[in-house]
């Protein structure tokens, strides 16, 4: 999860919203068909400021949208709590944190859910 300056509250709730109910799991005819809540999976929410990067000017990523600690921090915890709220088991990282994480990817699919992208 990465949190820029100008998110705010509306901006997470779009979030909880879309990651407790997009269908990004299969069903028998693998089919994209059900939710995190559907597969009555859980979630790993790891803290990663990266994911603000601005890569649009020169070599270097910019990072200048990024929120700052405290404010990505209190966003990150917010995040994990309305997932639990929704029935969702989370396991969190460390915030701030380096950490190795290791998972299984089954499938090679990455969804990036952006609150700017909301209509």
């Amino acid at each position: 999860m990465g949190v820029q300056q100008e998110d705010d509250e509306k901006d997470l709730e779009y979030l909880v919203n879309k990651t407790a109910g997009m269908r990004v799991f299969k069903d028998d005819k693998q089919h994209m068909n059900y939710s995190i809540q559907d597969v009555k999976g859980e979630v790993l929410v790891v803290s990663q400021f990266t994911l603000c990067a601005d890569t649009r000017k020169g070599r270097r990523p910019s990072f200048i949208h990024a929120a700052s600690p405290e404010m990505a921090e209190n966003m990150y915890q917010k995040f994990c709590e309305k997932l639990k709220a929704e029935g969702i088991p989370v396991k969190a990282g460390q915030f701030g944190a380096f950490m190795t994480v290791e998972l299984v990817n089954d499938g090679p699919v990455t969804i990036i859910l952006d609150s700017r992208d909301k209509g």
